[in-house]
């Protein structure tokens, strides 16, 4: 079978759950932003150059997060953090993706003197500016933000309150990031008891540069609603050459549960926590009825929109658009917004959407072409 198209991918409506804000700005935008400073010691005054700087492989996912310093640097005032965030907005509608909840670190952009609420509200002026605007060009996307903790800092219970005081303008949820070994995520318990306490949302970064434990902690200690990367999980995993698996206690856990896992593929293979996408677990957890999303990351470290990222897993798994389908309703049933709108997105635009595309497909226009269903 001939693999999806982008272009066609691109048409399809998706769902991003995990995509840092910092880590998804255009090329062109850092290079503006860095010109008053004389470039501000970036590598490349090119964008296609920066960009291929910013997407070659590290050695570690802590080494690939420093990249984004001279990023980070250049998002200290509420113009920048505008701008970011418009834009963000703007290129998820360009690529398809009808809802996505974003990751802000409020704490990494108050050395301009902007407090930690200034920094949020800039943020989701720029993620409402840039939803009118695609909407101009008939786009539709709906744009959360989840609040990040860095695991290394001391202020995670801060960043929580604040999570929850923005709950009703924009904000869906707590998140903890940043390096896992030496940092495991019981170091912050106190502010994820208060998100729970709240009957608010929480996702952690657990399982990617550790492995079960971190991922243990995450769950049955800190309470996490989904799993951010968690593709350790197959170490857990028992897998035979005949397509049989035997599950590990946790493992058998988190897919009892139904714990949504936010597996980003790309990167995890440019962070070197797996050799290849063929390589990836993936599939095998699909194959196994995890509750699978598949997402971005950082789209200017790993030079992929969503589309391109769901592109190359078709490319390498044969997948169908049935296949896309299923991850997308996966991602929405685990977005953190209330049921009732997750619903009508599910019904009233994704499956509509792929309903579309499978009419396109089947029209007289393309009745020679293999069918992607």
């Amino acid at each position: 079978m001939t693999p999806l198209g982008h272009e066609t991918i691109r048409r399809l409506p998706k769902v991003l759950l995990h995509d840092h804000l910092v880590g998804g700005l255009r090329a062109g935008t850092v290079l503006d932003l860095a010109a008053p400073a004389g470039g501000a010691g970036l590598p490349a005054a090119d964008p296609d150059r920066l960009r291929a700087w910013f997407g070659a492989p590290a050695p570690t996912p802590e080494e690939r997060a420093r990249r984004l310093d001279p990023v980070v640097a250049l998002l200290q005032d509420t113009a920048s953090l505008t701008r970011a965030a418009a834009e963000c907005a703007q290129d998820l509608a360009a690529d398809g993706v009808v809802y996505a909840e974003v990751k802000l670190a409020p704490e990494q952009h108050t050395e301009g003197g902007l407090t930690r609420e200034q920094v949020v509200d800039a943020v989701l002026e720029g993620l409402r500016v840039g939803r009118a605007k695609a909407r101009l060009f008939g786009l539709r996307t709906d744009v959360r933000l989840l609040l990040t903790a860095m695991r290394q800092a001391a202020d995670s219970l801060e960043i929580a309150d604040l999570a929850v005081r923005y709950r009703h303008r924009g904000v869906v949820g707590f998140d903890i990031a940043g390096p896992e070994a030496g940092y495991p995520p019981t170091r912050h318990i106190s502010a994820c008891e208060h998100v729970k306490r709240a009957n608010f949302h929480l996702t952690l970064h657990a399982g990617e540069g550790f492995g079960l434990s971190s991922i243990w902690e995450a769950i049955q200690w800190c309470g996490a609603d989904r799993l951010g990367q968690g593709v350790r999980i197959f170490d857990d995993i028992a897998a035979a050459e005949d397509g049989s698996a035997k599950l590990g206690e946790l493992a058998a856990y988190i897919r009892d549960k139904r714990i949504p896992v936010e597996l980003c593929p790309t990167s995890n293979v440019n962070t070197g926590v797996l050799p290849s996408l063929a390589a990836h677990p993936v599939d095998t957890l699909r194959r196994l009825r995890f509750r699978v999303t598949v997402n971005t990351d950082n789209r200017l470290l790993d030079s992929a929109t969503l589309s391109e990222e769901l592109a190359r897993l078709c490319a390498e798994f044969g997948y169908t658009a049935e296949t896309l389908r299923w991850f997308t309703v996966n991602a929405m049933k685990s977005a953190f917004i209330g049921h009732d709108e997750r619903l009508a997105l599910i019904e009233q635009v994704i499956k509509p959407g792929y309903a579309d595309e499978r009419a396109r497909w089947a029209s007289a226009a393309f009745f020679r072409q293999e069918d992607p269903w």
